[in-house]
């Protein structure tokens, strides 16, 4: 039986009053659902503003100085009215002028793009009757801005301990001197985990706008599988090609304390959505694969060097030469006499001339050097590949039959994931070819 369950709401969950009117009837449904992380409100139709949007551009407009009256209204207007639709005694109308000033006074830009979280906090801990802890008293960052892990568990915890129900703004925390800091955006998701982790939660449950994972890019594929089921790695290896609803850096703190994540709809209630889990649960069937992803935009650097096998440190001194300009590899495919190393183009270009350079130098004379651009690295993932024969032939069949080159193949030792390098061409021809093979 479930104890303790952390529920983050994202910005399209809170965008107007009716929202928090279903958010707190999804509360109701569950009496252990007991602490929420609220984004700050989102856009509540197409063409509408994120809150979050509007304080930067507040912000922006202060420093260029510029004035940003108009900008603050819509900002203003947006959690009045919320307050109004719900008969909140919060005077939030007083705090919203805290807010202006503040901007006005020349706050950092982290402080006032915090504030939308802040807000919406205050207004949903005066709906539910709920305590209300500002993040910025359990989330700490260290001086260079970056999350203290520890002191983050250890203050967050103390500070939850005597809570039986408690409200904590998402996307912010602070340094020791009081400074504000905030996560990168969507980073609601990581103050979310961490309070579950914190109060050592049974689930944490991420509401959003989408019952779950896809199994592939719904403007890739009509109407893709949902993924009922996906562990922590599988979920890692998708994330990193971008198939997620879910903020990156937001799997490893649930990840490491064993908390199940439960990615649900605020629109659909009663769908189960996806659940993501450090284990693979206990299944029947387990799919031979869980999803599929991929990125367009990278580079190949071909590096071929006579007796490269038995030069002890070569694929260090590249790597050195990546690494000196912040340049991170994606893959490393290599040979006895060879290697590949798979990069961003973005990433790559401004650079271009000197890598190469450096690397030439390291050939010598024994080998040559290439790069090969307009490549698309796509991932096919699933636990139950391991236990399914002819995975690859399959999926390579697949490939064969809808006449796509492979360029590039590369399995990881967890055996999780195949992934393949295609032209960007073929990238949305081979998520079509993979997944109809598998899933039909």
């Amino acid at each position: 039986m479930l104890e303790c369950i952390v529920t983050k709401f994202g910005g399209s969950s809170l965008a107007n009053d009716e929202q928090f009117k279903k958010v707190r009837s999804i509360l109701e449904l569950e009496p252990t659902r007991r602490y929420l992380v609220p984004s700050a409100p989102g856009k509540r139709f197409s063409n509408d503003e994120k809150v979050t949007d509007l304080l930067y551009l507040c912000h922006t407009l202060r420093n260029d100085g510029k004035p940003f009256t108009d900008e603050f209204a819509k900002i203003r207007e947006r959690y009045e009215s919320i307050a109004r639709g719900l008969h909140l005694k919060v005077d939030i109308s007083a705090k919203l002028q805290e807010v202006e000033d503040g901007i006005a006074s020349g706050k950092g830009r982290a402080w006032c793009a915090s504030r939308g979280e802040y807000l919406c906090g205050l207004l949903m801990a005066d709906y539910l009757g709920w305590e209300f802890l500002d993040a910025a008293d359990g989330i700490v960052f260290d001086d260079e801005g970056r999350l203290d892990d520890e002191a983050t568990q250890e203050k967050l915890s103390a500070r939850l301990a005597d809570r039986k129900s408690a409200v904590v703004p998402g996307f912010y925390g602070a340094k020791k001197n009081g400074e504000v800091c905030t996560f990168s955006r969507g980073g609601s998701d990581i103050t979310g985990a961490l309070v579950a982790r914190a109060v050592n939660a049974d689930v944490y449950e991420n509401w959003t706008d989408v019952s779950g994972f896809l199994m592939a890019d719904p403007r890739i594929v009509e109407n893709p599988a949902e993924i009922s089921s996906i562990t922590y790695k599988e979920l890692r290896e998708l994330s990193h090609m971008g198939a997620s609803v879910l903020h990156e850096d937001a799997m490893f703190p649930v990840h490491k304390a064993g908390i199940p994540t439960n990615i649900r709809n605020t629109n659909k209630p009663f769908h189960p959505g996806t659940m993501i889990s450090k284990n693979a649960p206990n299944e029947v069937m387990v799919p031979t694969i869980t999803g599929i992803a991929g990125h367009k935009g990278y580079s190949v650097i071909s590096i071929e060097k006579s007796m490269m096998n038995s030069e002890v440190g070569f694929g260090r001194k590249v790597l050195q030469v990546l690494e000196d300009r912040g340049i991170s590899f994606e893959h490393m495919p290599t040979g006895i006499d060879s290697m590949c190393v798979v990069v961003q183009s973005s990433v790559f270009e401004p650079h271009r001339s000197q890598v190469l350079s450096e690397i030439e130098k390291l050939v010598e004379d024994s080998g040559s050097v290439s790069v090969s651009d307009n490549l698309s690295i796509i991932a096919t993932v699933g636990r139950g590949m391991v236990h399914n024969c002819g995975t690859a032939a399959r999926l390579f069949n697949a490939m064969s039959r809808a006449r796509i080159n492979v360029r590039m193949i590369d399995q990881g030792s967890s055996e999780l994931s195949i992934i393949v390098g295609v032209n960007d061409s073929d990238f949305e021809q081979t998520i079509h070819a993979i997944y109809h093979e598998f899933v039909g």
